[in-house]
């Protein structure tokens, strides 16, 4: 590793504009000849920290971090000392002196940096290209119709590469670079005759730069439909390595750093629609493959990361392999559920920056997100179905700590979509729990030691409550006048099933005669009256028992409306269902004493 002389690094701390550096991590305001905003190190209100732009230094009074430009850039930035200076050295312009290199190391050193600045000066040029060439004109109406500006695009320096073949060797050449320069920097290589061209044509370019900001290859992306493939990348080389890199991220660490957070998505247009959206903390990972690299560079630009992948199954299998990466990083994964179909660029050029900011707000954790596509895929209509399902996400909600906010949560959630108690799901969560790491459970079937048969096992929430269902129908029936009024109350939302709602139907038109027109046409139905009818024969019909029955299904229907205010970030409808709920606790503790 190169050493600097003191001399240059001396140079290097001068050149430095505090203020400039330390603002683009927190907002500063001049208080006589300091600047003072809020900590970036730390969660504060008040603002404690102050720079002196002067003296070249920083300080917090709330946590005591301090330091020069160099400790803030490695506190920052994740950086050691030598890449602390060396991006300074950059930003301000001041070039460094190296002591006691070894001669090789410096031959690799210098061999990078003229890798480096060829793989600049062809980023410069395909920008160029790009706004200057006509040939590029089918690349700016693409860009264009994307509903990309020209100002993001120049922003991220986008560019397009000629169609002929060797443009980029020749100008490269001309600037006294060797045709082997070219082919390291991946910028040309050998065809199958033993010649030599460029490696992209006729593409547009997005330069793909390091945290710094260094251009260290490219994604290219076809514009014929005849071009294969779609999108071309820099090949592996000294400069590029496709599973380190992350699009964006140059721009991005900043406004992350700001905002406590940092943004995933998967395309280059992604990217741009939302940096010009207003979401400049954003990055691509081009692909669906997150990498341990790519996970170590989001952990220094952000304690949070929001997911934004497609939604189809290899984005969401893409979630999930990075959560489990994630967490060994500290770092807080949540999941952005991306519409069907669409991806941000699409969203936000359709339906503007709101649609996307509300995507992030309902964002959810990990296990959320894996719950809710059990119970999405799962067969809820059927008491069979919702046991199987419970099954499905019991080990997910397990693996969640106890006594955790998320696991409430979650709980929550499950009880709400499988319409049972909370107090059920936290019963077989235990039970799963005892049946993995405790004693085996004593079957139901065998009897006990002292010769008595075994008491049954408790029977599935989720046919108690069709059981409650069906009970409150036959009520109906066994008081068919009375019936009648609670019936005309009853909606297809307080029933769980579509058996049981075809069931109501039939009896608001059939409740004095069940039996009497029995549809030829569906046999299950007919079972069903049939069933009801002879239900309501050994059901009890008090009036009190049918109101409280009622109230038990209208209950359930309004924490099923509550759960879905709660997806929806409904506040003002969750705090109209809470008045509602509460009254009709109210009206069942009244009605309990009277039930005969």
């Amino acid at each position: 590793m190169a050493l600097y002389t003191r001399e240059s690094v001396e140079r290097v701390k001068e050149a430095v504009d505090m203020v400039s550096l330390v603002g683009a991590r927190t907002d500063l305001r001049r208080v006589g000849a300091r600047h003072t905003g809020l900590c970036p190190f730390h969660d504060e209100r008040t603002p404690s920290f102050s720079v002196n732009a002067e003296m070249g230094l920083y300080h917090c009074f709330g946590c005591g971090e301090s330091g020069d430009a160099i400790r803030f850039v490695e506190r920052t930035e994740g950086a050691d000392f030598k890449e602390a200076v060396e991006f300074l050295s950059e930003r301000f312009g001041v070039e460094l002196q190296a002591e006691r290199e070894d001669p090789r190391a410096e031959e690799r050193r210098r061999r990078r940096e003229r890798l480096l600045k060829l793989v600049e000066r062809t980023t410069a040029y395909y920008a160029r290209f790009l706004w200057e060439s006509g040939e590029a004109g089918k690349a700016r109406a693409y860009l264009a119709g994307r509903g990309l500006g020209d100002q993001v695009l120049r922003d991220f320096r986008v560019g397009y590469a000629p169609s002929a073949w060797d443009r980029v060797l020749l100008a490269a050449q001309r600037d006294g670079f060797t045709v082997e320069e070219v082919a390291a920097a991946g910028l040309g290589q050998r065809g199958s005759k033993g010649g030599f061209y460029d490696r992209f044509r006729g593409r547009i370019m997005f330069p793909l730069a390091d945290a710094r900001g260094r251009v260290l290859g490219f994604g290219a992306r076809a514009l014929r439909e005849d071009q294969r493939p779609k999108y071309l990348n820099t090949s592996e080389n000294d400069l590029y390595h496709k599973g380190r890199q992350l699009f964006g991220i140059d721009r991005a660490r900043a406004p992350a750093a700001k905002a406590g957070h940092i943004v995933v998505v998967e395309g280059y247009t992604d990217v741009l629609a939302l940096h010009q959206a207003g979401v400049p903390e954003c990055v691509a990972i081009m692909g669906t493959a997150l990498t341990q690299e790519q996970i170590a560079e989001l952990a220094r630009a952000a304690a949070t990361v929001y997911m934004a992948l497609d939604a189809d199954p290899s984005g969401q299998e893409a979630m999930l392999r990075a959560a489990r990466t994630a967490g060994t990083r500290g770092l807080e994964l949540r999941v952005v559920a991306m519409p069907d179909g669409r991806d941000p660029a699409e969203l936000v050029t359709a339906e503007g920056p709101e649609a996307f900011m509300s995507l992030l707000d309902s964002a959810v954790t990990v296990p959320e997100f894996e719950v809710r596509r059990v119970l999405s895929e799962a067969d809820l209509a059927s008491p069979a179905g919702r046991d199987r399902a419970l099954a499905a996400v019991r080990p997910l909600v397990g693996a969640v700590p106890e006594r955790t906010a998320t696991r409430d949560e979650l709980v929550r959630y499950v009880a709400d979509r499988l319409d049972v108690p909370p107090t059920y799901v936290t019963t077989q969560l235990s039970a799963s729990g005892a049946q993995a790491g405790g004693p085996p459970r004593r079957d139901s079937r065998q009897p006990r030691a002292d010769g008595r048969a075994a008491p049954p096992t408790t029977q599935s929430s989720v046919e108690m409550v069709v059981r409650a269902e069906r009970a409150f129908l036959a009520m109906c029936v066994s008081q068919p006048r009375l019936g009648a009024s609670y019936l005309a109350r009853l909606s297809d939302e307080h029933l769980s099933s579509d058996s049981l709602r075809r069931l109501r139907r039939y009896l608001e038109d059939h409740l004095l005669e069940p039996l009497s027109h029995l549809p030829d046409d569906d046999p299950s139905l007919a079972a069903l009256v049939s069933d009801i009818v002879m239900l309501s024969e050994e059901q009890p019909s008090s009036e009190p028992a049918l109101r409280l029955g009622f109230l038990q299904l209208e209950l359930r229907r309004i924490e099923r409306a509550l759960r879905d205010a709660r997806d929806e970030r409904n506040f003002e409808q969750q705090r109209r269902l809470w008045g509602v709920r509460e009254d009709v606790r109210s009206q069942m503790a009244d009605v309990m004493g009277q039930v005969v």
